[in-house]
């Protein structure tokens, strides 16, 4: 299992900005992170099906 980073979360939604995300995190369309010593972390698979999903409605 691969935890991402914010940066790297950005860069496999497609370079979204950070306001962005946060507010598509709040509105649940993207999967909750989860705090690690004081950052942010999605696990990678959560996001990889939210993509495909996404993907798949589009």
């Amino acid at each position: 299992m691969k935890y991402l980073t914010f940066n790297e979360l950005r860069e496999k939604l497609g370079g979204r900005g950070r306001t962005t995300l946060y507010r598509d995190i709040a509105a649940g369309r993207i999967p909750q992170p989860f705090k690690l010593g004081g950052r942010l972390y999605w696990i990678e698979d959560q996001v990889d099906a939210f993509i495909l999903e996404l993907s798949n409605v589009q």
